[in-house]
């Protein structure tokens, strides 16, 4: 039976970058899920008789709302959903699994490195048939419809048995639980030689994987350990949790901490890597050494044709705008193309749908490649498993001598998390002020060559995105930039990203903070960061 049901619009149902993030109690007002499924639903077309993917990182209500999406897509008229077992499914693998079952889009539960559990964060967002995320035509689209909503469909029918493998039908729709790892492996089977990793394994090589009790548990201990060998607890924190353990999901250097103090320690395994709640962020340090993200974005580029699945080379390497220049310069010397984009992996999908783009990265620890259209953690870490194998070197001497030869971007990322949203919008028109100026004190010595808000046109489906962050580009090749993200929950987090390019290899050692201590100071005094925002010193530096 197909009940309709009368509701009324919620106001805060604009996506960001990445769907509809809220906290848990917000989703679990009266109608407040049913209301953006619906509107998701009622801004598509072509969909009736159809597949739907469905799954999510397994934080705190994904099973309830992957019940709710069954029985709404039901009545809405899908002519198949596939769900994975127990509602999880990495965000990679939900892509994965679009792409392979031709389904026509998914829903993707997920509030990606962000805290879960009771009062921690949830999150809904579309992907469409690439498997990638909603372009903003679509999302914009899901939220005109969620502001005028008056009803919304759902069958009345049983919860489905979502920890058995098998199939069962609601409201006439067929409903397949799948298991959640077994499409993901065999593509990454097909992309890295396996034989190569697995002979490191059986050597004196050895990893950590801190899985932090999220998605993608599962699939590091089928692959790692049960295919490729790895030693039983090379992965830790392997179990997914309703509040990932009580910990912080996020893969960096705050959060992913006992595996960088492992990683620095005399007992330190060969090579250490961390993903997030829904699997598509990595974290990659080696013994003595933390990678930074662009830096491995711009090794695995440079690296790529020692795995199977990218022999023949890359056709371009894509990058988001606050990502640092590192892979424009691997893009150089392999004669591709480096395209800049905005933050968000949507913006990867056209670039590599059109085949110009094969490997792409941002700088808040995602990268990936054209297999899917997300990011994917645990393809960065087979990735650089493959090379290590290939190159039989460390880390750190595989990062040194990237170094020499391309040369050194200093960067780094300061957030300052859950700021005023009006101070933190003000500080930006204040920032805005100086774009087009020359003379601007708060520089110093420093010659700017440009500022701007850096705007983007696609040069596949010609549309253009504008005011996408703040830039300050100078002289000698470093560069400021400051962005509002739309990744959190509450309040604003301002992203500061400072970049310095090093060409000598006798100056390419040392801290990176210390080496940026006056750009850093310049980026604050420039924001007014401390006056503006009341705060004194970030609250995570990556």
């Amino acid at each position: 039976m197909i009940k309709t049901i009368a509701t009324k619009p919620f106001a805060d149902q604009k996506p960001g970058t990445s769907g509809l993030r809220k906290k848990v109690p917000v989703f679990q007002q009266p109608h407040y899920v049913e209301n953006f499924i619906q509107s998701i639903f009622d801004a598509l077309e072509g969909f009736k008789g159809k597949t739907l993917v469905i799954g999510g990182d397994g934080r705190y209500y994904n099973r309830e709302v992957a019940q709710i999406a069954i029985k709404m897509a039901a009545a809405n008229g899908f002519g198949r959903v596939l769900v994975g077992q127990n509602g999880l499914l990495s965000t990679p693998a939900a892509s994965c699994v679009i792409r392979k079952h031709k389904a026509f889009g998914g829903i993707v539960l997920s509030a990606s490195h962000n805290p879960g559990g009771p009062d921690g964060d949830f999150g809904i967002k579309y992907n469409i048939s690439n498997g990638g995320p909603a372009p903003e035509k679509i999302t914009e689209a899901i939220f005109a419809r969620s502001k005028v909503i008056d009803r919304y469909l759902i069958a009345d029918a049983p919860d489905v048995a979502l920890d058995k493998i098998g199939t069962s039908e609601v409201a006439g729709m067929r409903v397949q639980v799948f298991d959640s790892v077994a499409d993901y492996q065999a593509l990454m089977e097909q992309l890295f030689d396996f034989d190569v990793i697995r002979d490191m394994f059986a050597g004196t090589f050895r990893m950590r994987f801190d899985a932090m009790h999220a998605a993608t548990g599962p699939y590091a201990k089928a692959i790692l350990e049960k295919t490729l060998g790895a030693p039983e607890g090379t992965v830790v924190n392997g179990v997914p949790l309703p509040d990932f353990g009580g910990h912080h999901p996020d893969p960096n250097l705050v959060h992913a901490k006992d595996l960088y103090d492992l990683m620095m320690s005399k007992e330190a395994p060969d090579f250490g890597a961390a993903s997030d709640g829904d699997g598509d962020r990595n974290l990659i340090i080696g013994r003595n050494i933390f990678v930074t993200p662009s830096d491995s974005l711009a090794l695995l580029a440079a690296n790529a044709h020692l795995a199977p699945g990218y022999a023949k080379g890359i056709a371009g390497i894509a990058r988001s705008m606050p990502t640092s220049m590192a892979a424009d310069r691997v893009a150089e010397r392999l004669k591709v193309k480096c395209y800049e984009t905005p933050t968000g992996w949507k913006f990867f999908g056209n670039l590599l749908d059109a085949g110009l783009a094969t490997i792409c990265g941002e700088e808040s620890a995602g990268t990936g490649s054209n297999h899917v259209r997300e990011k994917d953690g645990l393809w960065a870490v087979l990735l650089w498993l493959n090379i290590l194998g290939k190159r039989k070197e460390s880390v750190e001497n595989i990062v040194f001598q990237h170094w020499r030869d391309y040369g050194r971007n200093f960067y780094t990322r300061h957030d300052y998390e859950a700021i005023d949203a009006g101070q933190a919008n003000e500080l930006m028109a204040h920032l805005r002020s100086f774009i087009g100026k020359k003379d601007v004190s708060a520089l110093g010595a420093k010659i700017l060559t440009l500022s701007d808000d850096f705007a983007y046109h696609d040069p596949v489906d010609n549309s253009d995105s504008k005011g996408q962050g703040i830039r300050f580009l100078f002289k000698d090749g470093s560069r400021i930039i400051f962005r509002l993200s739309g990744t959190g929950t509450e309040g604003a987090t301002l992203r500061v990203y400072i970049e310095n390019y090093e060409p000598d290899p006798a100056k390419q050692g040392g801290d990176t903070q210390t080496a940026l201590a006056d750009l850093i100071q310049i980026a604050r005094n420039l924001a007014e960061i401390e006056s503006r925002t009341g705060r004194n010193a970030p609250t995570v530096i990556t």
